[in-house]
């Protein structure tokens, strides 16, 4: 379940997982999506420089592979832009991925 931080994004706290995993991204609308560890998603939310995989998604679903074992959060925002998104994420786990 998504938890609203702000009005600007969508956060989702993944926990931790390895690139044996997939992580899947189901949007209504093409939005920002960008995969983090903790502390990166830290500097994001404080509006300071952060590293992040992904970028803007204009198909759903879509799929993204974490490169290394982490605590890893998915923030889903609009850029700036008008208008809303609704979203879900689900991790697809070793064998199932």
């Amino acid at each position: 379940m998504a938890t609203q931080t702000s009005p600007q994004f969508l956060r989702y706290d993944l926990g931790a997982i390895g690139s044996e995993s997939v992580i899947e991204v189901t949007l209504t609308n093409a939005a920002n999506v960008l995969l983090m560890d903790s502390a990166n998603f830290t500097s994001y939310q404080n509006g300071q420089a952060y590293r992040y995989y992904g970028g803007y998604v204009r198909t759903s679903p879509y799929k993204i592979r974490p490169p290394h074992q982490a605590h890893w959060h998915v923030a889903i925002d609009l850029g700036g832009a008008a208008g809303t998104v609704r979203a879900s994420v689900r991790v697809i786990r070793g064998n199932d991925a």
